[in-house]
């Protein structure tokens, strides 16, 4: 498969939503999952191929929609981190302990009572789905170290780190075997970079470089503020308490929420030498954006950046809208970079 080599390909960050048909969509609009939850309405029995079909349903909107390099839509995940995070071993699944979210609530969350360890294979069936049924880019997406480290209440590590690095050792694991199944592209999603800013500046750039070590596709790194649909606008700041120091990580791309909290892009001097996924689709508007608004959204990128280092996406995963609107933002942003595309090309 080769990438796409026009300016300003388009992506998605990773999730597109899942049919009311095969989740209980009321249920996952409460929260993040971190352990497992029981959102699906197929019996077990069933559910894999449901899944599958889903999935298939998924890969044909991106391709409709007109986007360049697309994902599975994370349909058969609960939420972007727990599928592969409680396959790990060292896990207590059965007692749940409880964090904080951002969001100020209390979460469930996986304890961690042993060594972390990848038993074996999560998303490698997935990306040979993936690859089976679509002759486009192909990107896989994976926790990242750090964020599962956050997300854990720990009882074992005496050193919090060596428990983040433990983590990155089973990333690079399943990395290298997504990247066998036909990843075109492995992203790792760091939205907790931001929750403990000391740590993430102690661990983080350590941890992210450990889990793409070894990989010869192009990496991203995604950070953002929280899914809009739980986390409103005005609570989210107009820029990131770390961000200029992934311009030290192995990372290829940095990808970043821009559109719902009006980021400053100014932001995007500090990471000169990356390509940047530039979030140009603000998933709080509950209409979809013209293709005017995307051409202008990307346009601002390009004040900062230049034009084959910009890839227009959505500011975050897409999981909690509505479909018919999701795919309608997908259209729009595809529309909106062939625009710029004609003026920059």
């Amino acid at each position: 498969m080769t990438m796409p080599s026009h300016l300003l390909p388009t992506t998605v960050v990773g999730s597109y939503p899942q049919p009311d048909w095969l989740v209980n969509r009321q249920m996952l609009s409460k929260s993040v999952p971190r352990v497992r939850m029981d959102i699906w309405r197929v019996e077990p029995q069933w559910l894999e191929q449901a899944q599958d079909d889903a999935t298939i349903v998924a890969i044909r909107d991106l391709e409709r929609a007109g986007i360049d390099i697309i994902t599975d839509g994370e349909i058969r995940r609960e939420s972007y981190s727990n599928r592969f995070a409680t396959a790990l071993e060292g896990i207590d699944m059965d007692r749940p302990g409880h964090v904080k979210a951002r969001s100020g609530h209390e979460t469930p969350v996986p304890r961690v009572v042993a060594r972390i360890r990848r038993k074996g294979p999560v998303e490698t069936r997935d990306m040979q789905f993936l690859r089976r049924n679509t002759d486009r880019a192909a990107k896989i997406t994976l926790p990242g170290p750090f964020t599962m480290g956050q997300q854990v209440v720990n009882e074992f590590y005496k050193d919090a780190d060596e428990m983040v690095m433990d983590y990155a050792v089973a990333v690079n694991e399943e990395a290298r075997d997504l990247e066998k199944a036909g990843a075109d592209i492995i992203q790792l999603d760091e939205p907790w970079l931001r929750n403990d800013p000391e740590a993430a500046k102690r661990i983080a750039v350590k941890a992210i470089n450990r889990a793409l070590q070894g990989l010869k596709v192009p990496t991203i790194v995604h950070l953002c503020f929280g899914y809009a649909a739980l986390v409103p606008g005005e609570t989210k700041p107009t820029g990131y308490s770390f961000l200029p120091q992934l311009a030290d990580s192995t990372a290829d791309q940095i990808s970043i929420e821009a559109a719902q909290p009006k980021l400053d892009l100014g932001v995007l001097k500090d990471l000169a030498r990356k390509k940047i996924l530039l979030g140009v689709l603000d998933l709080s508007d509950k209409k979809a954006e013209t293709a005017q608004q995307v051409a202008d959204r990307i346009r601002a990128g390009l004040k900062h950046l230049a034009a084959d280092k910009l890839i227009p996406a959505p500011d975050f995963g897409m999981k909690y809208l509505p479909r018919d609107l999701a795919f309608a933002k997908l259209k729009a942003l595809s529309e909106g970079a062939a625009i710029v595309r004609a003026e920059v090309s």
